[in-house]
């Protein structure tokens, strides 16, 4: 019979339920705009999603390395077996309450964001790679948004100026084929990035407990997380969905498939970098961009202010309740 400590049963629990929360909350990026253009049922993208994100999720360990060992130092936390839970704990309430209120954040800096505020409470910054942090979470935190607005901008642009004296309802027939296409690019390079963040987790919480020797991902751990979050899309992903697809500015097909080609373009650049990037932030910024090349009115500003607001306080304000979490479970006695 095997001989698992119950403290990490309950970690690698806790983990999935994460990633099912990271369903609700994200993976509606993938098929945000394709069922708001009414390209795809949602019951159909919801199962494309599903199928996509498995695929995804089984191409690459860049950023699961990179949450495994790139955010805290393996060496320092050793000791601290509650750790992860803690971490766990403050992303899954931050992601709770943004979802509540509709709010697009993210899910992968709320993950950052446990994991250092966690580990800052067990044995202060030295237990933090800083130089990693920044090059691969900050910097493309900053920086994928950007590029996200910018790609999707030109790639709008050209469409238009290529398309600029085709018949507007062909046109609008073609690209919501050439949508599912898009979307099905979403959702992979979704599962790329996206469904790594909690097998990197889970990883480091295997390694913490000495049930690996070295941080590589097992292959249960990769099946295991793509399956909750597709999950998690099916049940939650809905007020997501309307926020995106309908209250940013009104989307059509051609609309649709420039925001999420340029989306994925720019989550699959930096999943080969290794960098856990919003997927929510970046496919916010590209439906910004596209609507900005129609008339800059005809995006709700007002909304990315709100938007920001929620991006930029995620990872302090799941710092703080991972912190809190930590000393709870070590007052309460709960121990590796």
């Amino acid at each position: 019979m095997l001989d698992i400590p119950v403290l990490l049963v309950i970690i690698v629990i806790v983990a999935l339920i994460f990633d099912f929360t990271n369903g609700a909350h994200d993976c509606a990026n993938a098929i945000a705009t394709v069922v708001s253009t009414k390209v795809l049922s949602p019951r159909t993208a919801v199962c494309m999603a599903a199928v996509l994100n498995l695929v995804g999720a089984l191409l690459g360990s860049k950023v699961a390395a990179t949450l495994g060992k790139g955010i805290v130092n393996t060496e320092v936390v050793m000791g601290s077996q509650i750790l992860v839970l803690a971490a766990l704990v403050g992303a899954i309430a931050w992601n709770l309450i943004t979802w509540y209120y509709g709010l697009p954040s993210s899910s992968s800096h709320a993950l950052v964001g446990g994991l250092i505020g966690a580990a800052i409470t067990h044995a202060g910054m030295t237990t933090l790679h800083v130089a990693s942090i920044l090059k691969k979470v900050i910097l493309p935190m900053l920086l994928s948004p950007l590029a996200g607005f910018v790609v999707s901008y030109l790639v709008m642009t050209a469409l238009m100026m290529i398309f600029m004296r085709a018949n507007r309802r062909t046109v609008s027939k073609s690209f919501r084929k050439l949508q599912i296409v898009s979307a099905a690019f979403m959702a992979t390079s979704h599962g790329l990035n996206d469904a790594q963040k909690t097998m990197g987790v889970i990883t480091l919480a295997l390694f913490l407990f000495h049930r690996i020797d070295t941080i590589y991902v097992p292959l249960w751990v990769k099946l295991s997380c793509a399956l909750a979050m597709a999950i998690g899309t099916a049940l939650g992903g809905w007020k997501i969905i309307k926020t995106m697809g309908h209250r940013i500015f009104k989307l059509e097909p051609v609309h649709g498939f420039a925001a999420e080609t340029s989306a994925a373009l720019v989550i699959t650049g930096a999943s080969l970098f290794g960098a856990p990037i919003s997927t929510t932030h970046t496919i916010t910024a590209c439906i910004f961009g596209v609507g900005s090349t129609k008339r800059l009115s005809a995006v709700r500003w007002e909304l990315a202010a709100n938007l920001m607001v929620a991006w930029i306080i995620t990872i302090p304000a799941a710092a703080i309740i991972a912190g809190l979490s930590y000393l709870l479970l070590h007052f309460i006695g709960v121990a590796g």
